[in-house]
């Protein structure tokens, strides 16, 4: 059986050195490549994204030796082209599933009000508050009132849609759930 590769410390260091000589620069280098790793991962629809990003980091790091002798340029493009294909090997292995009927659409009928109000009394306090504030303005005013949600938790606006995405993504699987239990 093939051994996995794992990430040393060594090995850590060696791609922080290439990513630059100043450990500080390279540190802020690296943790801006993985945010924009992370992001990129995640408008493309995969659900995985942390780990995504963090196996695109594994496998630039495994192949340094050769990447060093043979890449010019920024670092930073490399990774984008690696993640590049692991988004590809991502979706060849896990292929998307039929989309679950939207929670909109679910909730139009009396079991679908029961589920989603017992999936939200399973959010945390936090959690359930987000989500009602982050849909509780309409067109016009719901830009505003989301980057104004966003200054009061210290977040950028794009880590107040990532945060919600992943709560709304438990959500809708935990009415998907409860309405498949409720019809068996």
């Amino acid at each position: 059986m093939k051994k996995e590769w794992v990430l040393t410390k060594e090995s850590f260091d060696a791609l922080l050195a290439w990513l630059d000589a100043n450990p500080d620069s390279a540190a802020l280098k690296y943790e801006k490549i993985r945010t924009r790793l992370i992001k990129i991962f995640v408008c493309h629809g995969c659900i995985e994204a942390e780990d995504l990003a963090d196996e695109t980091i594994d496998r630039v790091a495994r192949r340094l030796n050769d990447i060093v002798s043979t890449f010019s340029g920024e670092p930073t493009r490399y990774f984008f082209g690696v993640a590049r294909k692991i988004q590809l090997e991502y979706f060849r292995t896990k292929p998307k599933p039929e989309p679950p009927p939207s929670v909109d659409v679910q909730v139009e009928d009396e079991r679908g009000f029961e589920c989603l109000e017992h999936c939200m009394e399973k959010l945390s306090p936090e959690h359930r508050e987000l989500v009602l504030q982050y849909y509780e303005e309409e067109e016009g005013s719901k830009i505003d009132h989301r980057k104004h949600l966003a200054e009061q938790l210290g977040i950028a606006v794009n880590a107040l849609r990532i945060r919600v995405c992943r709560i709304r993504a438990s959500l809708e699987e935990c009415v998907q759930k409860c309405l498949h239990a409720a019809a068996a």
